[in-house]
């Protein structure tokens, strides 16, 4: 069994209309939703052996605040990808280890949970992550693989799924 960790992006600012979408950081909310996700991920207790990440300036900074400890493994193409990408980039430079935490964007982020887990094993977790993987979200799976280069459509179980909002109340309903 692996264990595959995604964590979105945390809220950008859009407020930065001189910058390109990728070199677009984190509004106030933003940082402050990083750090609570954080918080949690390593509350929640998954010692991760990995941590993949688009390079994207907003992803950047959301590890940054959340993550500080962890050293990225920077690839280009998770920049706004696409499941096909995501799981091409899980299968090649997913490791030895059994827990691989993966950062990017949506919507390919949130559109993983229909690629891994087969409607057999759809849970009130994976009814909930499925209406909206917002903004700084953090989804845990458990893959029935022993490599990360078998890692195929259906083979997991959404075991935990958090957002700022379940953890602030300030950051509210609208994050």
């Amino acid at each position: 069994m692996k264990i595959l960790g995604l964590l979105r992006h945390a809220k950008s600012d859009w407020g930065q209309s001189d910058k390109r979408d990728f070199d677009r950081g984190l509004n106030d909310r933003g940082r402050r939703g990083a750090q609570v996700i954080g918080d949690h991920i390593r509350a929640h207790g998954v010692k991760w052996d990995r941590l993949l990440a688009s390079p994207a300036q907003r992803v950047k900074a959301t590890l940054a605040e959340a993550l500080p400890e962890m050293e990225p493994q920077w690839d280009e193409r998770l920049y706004l990808a696409g499941t096909d990408t995501i799981m091409d980039v899980i299968r090649e430079k997913g490791g030895d280890g059994a827990a691989l935490l993966l950062s990017g964007h949506n919507p390919g982020l949130g559109d993983m949970l229909f690629e891994l887990v087969a409607p057999k094993q759809e849970n009130a977790l994976y009814d909930e992550a499925k209406v909206k993987f917002p903004t700084a979200a953090y989804a845990v799976f458990e893959l029935d693989i022993d490599d990360w280069a078998d890692l195929r459509t259906g083979c997991g179980v959404l075991s935990h799924f958090a957002r700022p909002r379940d953890l602030d109340a300030e950051l509210g309903p609208e994050y």
